[in-house]
C-alpha cells in the first residue's frame, strides 16, 4: 500500500518516547509531531534526522484502513494496546 495523501495520522496518533530533533521531550500519543505540514506531509521525509520509528513505519491497509479517519482510529488503538500493563 502506498502512503496516504493529506493523511499524517501516523505523525499523529503514535506516541514516540525518544527525543528527536525538534521534539526533545520526545512526542506524545495525539499529538501532532512539530514536522508534520499543513498538508499533514513529514517535513523530515528522507532527512536523517527522522525518527527511526517513523522511517521504518509501513502503511498497510490493516494499520491505515480506507481513509484519513480510519488511520487515526487504528492507530490511536493500537497504541493503546501496546501501553504497558
Amino acid at each position: 500500500m502506498q502512503c496516504r495523501a493529506a493523511c499524517g495520522a501516523c505523525c499523529i496518533a503514535p506516541s514516540i518516547a525518544r527525543p528527536f530533533y525538534g521534539m526533545p521531550e520526545g512526542k506524545p500519543a495525539g499529538v501532532s509531531c512539530v514536522h508534520l505540514s499543513e498538508d499533514y506531509r513529514c517535513q523530515l521525509f528522507g532527512d536523517p534526522r527522522r525518527p527511526a520509528l517513523c522511517e521504518r513505519f509501513q502503511a498497510e491497509h490493516e494499520v491505515c484502513g480506507d481513509n484519513r479517519s480510519e488511520a487515526l482510529a487504528k492507530l490511536s488503538e493500537l497504541e493503546v494496546l501496546s501501553l504497558p500493563d
